[in-house]
């Protein structure tokens, strides 16, 4: 009778992860991988970057799995001049003329807050950036002499790519604190890129948004669901042992015979893979088996997520970090190609 509980909980769950799927694709096209690995993070109770240029449809996207999750949805801009206090409380003159507080973007919605957008968040100062990090850490924030929690937000940022002027880079202990760095690109399908510029229904993000379903998963309920997976998915003494080759070929891919056509393999890393950064990758590849109707994890589970969670994480000497992200992804490519999977594992 209990193992029929838990199956049905497990299913019932499942089901709901694929609903939010399909109806945010009914509204985000050309976005499937995207979505995926999105809707892998939330249940996995992962902060995640986003890749991608302008105009792509980060923003819409996000208000989109908002509405499905949800709760409240922040958003914040990243400039030059934006101070760690702005997050937490603005000023303004009220109709006496006399200067008035509100709660700024992280407190305004209490522990109603599911999504938090940082949009171009390089733009933003270290002084920010350390805030944002103990705040994505604790998820808890101290004002106006109280405490205020922030049990179930979830972090989702993007870097200005294109621009260099006024920007600094995010440091690796700052990339580390995200689980996931997931692409949003163009899409290459013709119809596809027809449909996004010539059907209105593209240009009217709140009416397009609206048609997703609310609150499809109870934002309120994920973080004891999330628990419940983790601990219901197991990994064989196998699995673990080829986790443990994936995480030292990240340190040391010489050993593994690793071999890139442009670079030094023996002088291109200077650390791989954190700790936290194997923890996260072994999160989302359980949730991944759960998606895959598994109580166990393959190699397939790790594999699907590993790009997205490892390459940002990986630090090169400097000499190769101006081509940082294609050379993260070719590395991480070739060590899951070079890396044996144990047939056992399989």
């Amino acid at each position: 009778m209990k193992t029929a509980k838990i199956d049905n909980q497990l299913s019932d769950w499942r089901d709901k992860a694929l609903k939010l799927e399909s109806e945010v694709k009914k509204v985000i096209i050309g976005q499937d991988k995207a979505i995926k690995l999105m809707n892998i993070a939330i249940f996995a109770r992962g902060h995640v970057l986003l890749e991608g240029g302008v105009g792509v449809g980060k923003t819409t996207l996000l208000q989109a799995i908002t509405r499905g999750i949800g709760g409240a949805y922040e958003r914040i801009e990243g400039t030059v001049d934006l101070m760690p206090n702005d997050l937490i409380y603005h000023t303004f003159l009220g109709s006496d003329g006399r200067p008035q507080i509100d709660e700024g973007p992280l407190l305004r919605a209490g522990e109603n807050l599911s999504v938090f957008f940082f949009n171009e968040i390089n733009r933003a100062r270290p002084q920010v950036h350390a805030l944002m990090l103990r705040v994505m850490a604790e998820r808890n924030v101290s004002a106006f002499r109280k405490e205020y929690r922030l049990p179930h937000m979830l972090v989702f940022a993007d870097r200005n790519q294109v621009e260099k002027n006024e920007t600094f880079e995010i440091p690796s202990a700052a990339r580390d604190r995200f689980m996931m760095e997931i692409p949003i690109e163009i899409p290459d399908d013709r119809e596809i890129r027809k449909s996004l510029i010539f059907n209105t229904r593209f240009q009217h993000t709140e009416k397009l948004t609206q048609q997703v379903e609310s609150d499809i998963l109870h934002f309120d309920q994920l973080n004891d669901f999330s628990d419940y997976l983790q601990n219901h998915i197991q990994a064989s003494d196998v699995m673990e042992d080829y986790a443990l080759d994936l995480w030292e070929a990240t340190q040391d891919p010489v050993k593994y015979g690793i071999k890139l056509d442009t670079v030094d393999v023996s002088k291109l890393i200077q650390a791989g893979a954190s700790p936290r950064g194997m923890g996260m990758l072994l999160k989302a590849a359980r949730v991944h088996a759960w998606m895959m109707q598994r109580e166990n994890l393959y190699p397939e589970d790790i594999h699907a997520v590993f790009h997205e969670i490892i390459s940002h994480r990986l630090a090169f000497n400097s000499m190769y970090e101006s081509r940082r992200t294609a050379l993260a992804r070719e590395l991480s490519g070739h060590i899951l190609s070079q890396v044996t999977v144990p047939s056992k594992a399989k």
